[in-house]
C-alpha cells in the first residue's frame, strides 16, 4: 500500500485540483483527468524496463556466487558504446528506411549482447574465478577495480563528456495515444526489448537443463558438483546471460537517451542494484519489479517534485522497504536465504 502512495496521491490531486496543460487565450488551461499521471506511469514503465534488464544481471550473479559485481554497470556502459559504434559502421541514420533500420538495429542488438556477454565471462574468468575460495572482500575489491578499468576504457573511447548519438528512432515522436496518454517511440522500444528478454530468461531458468543447473548451483554448489554439474561452466553461463542483458540495456539506453558517456554505468549500476535489493536479491522477478518501481518513482519525482529530489525519494523508498521487508518485496533467493 505504501508503494502506491505516491501515484495515488498525484492521481487524486490531478482529479481534484487539476493540473496546468498550457494556455488558452492568455489564461492557464486547467484539466481534471488522468492523462498526466498516465504519461508519468508509461514513462516510468519504459525507464524501469531498462533498470530491470541491468538489475537482472546483478541478481543472477549474486544469486549464484553471492558477489556484488560492481563492474556490471560499466559492462552496460560498454554496451551503449558498442551499439552506437556498430550502427554507425552499418551506416544507419535518420534517413534509413524502416526495414533497413529494424534489421540493422536487430543485428546491433545481437552484437552488443554478444560483446557484453563475452566481456562479462572474461571478467569472471580473469578476476573472480581465481578468488572463489578467498575471503569475500577480495573479489568485491576486484570488482570495484574492474569497474574503474572499464570506466577508463570508455573515457579513452568516447572522451570525458556526454556524446550525442543519432536519434535513429525519433525517440520523442508520439507513436499513438491511449485515452489521451501519448505513447512515444522510446517507450515502445524499451518495453518491446525488455519484455521478450525477461520472459525468455524466466523460461530458460525454469524450463531448460542449463537453467536447472544454475538453480542447483545457486542452492548448493558442492551438491551440484556431486550430481555431475560443471559448476565453473554454469557460473560462466550466468555471467554470459547477465552481460547479454546489460548489452541489450546499453542499446536501448543509447536510443532512449540519445547520448552516452563513460560515467553512465556508475549511476545505472547503482540504481539497478537498488532495484535488485528492493525486489529481493537473487530473485529475477524481484529485480524486474524493483526496476519498474524505481522507474515509476523517478518519473513521478522528476515531473512533480523536480529532478533534484529524485534520488532522495528513490532511496527513501528503499529504506522504507528494507525496514518493513528486509529480504525485499518478493524475498531473497540466495544460498543463505534458502
Amino acid at each position: 500500500m505504501a508503494l502506491a502512495a505516491l501515484p495515488l496521491f498525484y492521481t487524486i490531486h490531478d482529479l481534484s485540483s487539476g493540473y496546468q496543460a498550457g494556455f488558452l487565450h492568455g489564461h492557464a488551461l486547467i484539466r481534471h483527468d488522468l492523462s498526466r499521471i498516465g504519461f508519468n506511469l508509461v514513462s516510468g514503465l519504459s525507464n524501469g524496463a531498462i533498470w530491470a534488464l541491468i538489475a537482472m544481471g546483478y541478481t543472477l550473479v549474486y544469486g549464484i556466487i553471492e558477489l556484488i559485481n560492481f563492474a556490471h554497470g560499466d559492462v552496460f556502459m560498454i554496451g551503449s558504446m558498442v551499439a552506437a559504434g556498430f550502427w554507425g559502421t552499418l551506416g544507419l541514420g535518420t534517413s534509413s528506411g524502416v526495414a533497413v533500420l529494424i534489421g540493422g538495429l536487430l543485428v546491433t542488438l545481437i552484437v552488443s549482447m554478444l560483446v557484453c556477454g563475452s566481456l562479462n565471462v572474461l571478467i569472471e574468468r580473469v578476476a573472480y574465478r581465481p578468488l572463489r575460495g578467498a575471503p569475500k572482500l577480495a573479489p568485491l575489491i576486484t570488482a570495484v577495480g574492474f569497474s574503474f578499468i572499464l570506466q577508463n576504457v570508455g573515457l579513452l573511447w568516447r572522451g570525458g563528456n556526454p556524446v550525442g548519438v543519432t536519434d535513429l528512432i525519433h525517440a520523442q515522436q508520439v507513436a499513438f495515444n491511449i485515452s489521451g496518454v501519448a505513447i512515444h517511440r522510446d517507450d515502445l522500444l524499451a518495453i518491446g526489448v525488455a519484455l521478450p528478454l525477461v520472459l525468455g530468461l524466466t523460461w530458460f531458468i525454469s524450463r531448460t537443463r542449463p537453467g536447472r543447473a544454475m538453480r542447483a548451483t545457486a542452492q548448493d554448489p558442492e551438491a551440484a558438483r556431486l550430481m555431475g554439474i560443471n559448476v565453473n561452466n554454469t557460473i560462466s553461463l550466468t555471467f554470459l546471460l547477465g552481460g547479454m542483458l546489460a548489452g541489450a540495456a546499453g542499446l536501448v539506453y543509447a536510443l532512449y537517451e540519445t547520448n552516452i558517456w563513460y560515467f553512465q554505468g556508475f549511476e545505472a549500476g547503482l540504481i539497478a542494484f537498488t532495484a535488485a535489493v528492493m525486489g529481493g536479491i537473487g530473485n529475477v522477478r524481484g529485480a524486474v519489479l524493483g526496476g519498474i518501481i524505481i522507474g515509476v518513482i523517478q518519473s513521478l519525482s522528476d515531473a512533480r517534485l523536480g529532478p533534484q529530489w529524485t534520488e532522495a525519494v528513490v532511496f527513501g523508498y528503499l529504506i522504507m522497504i528494507m525496514v518493513l521487508r528486509p529480504r525485499g518485496l518478493l524475498g531473497e533467493e540466495t544460498r543463505e536465504a534458502g
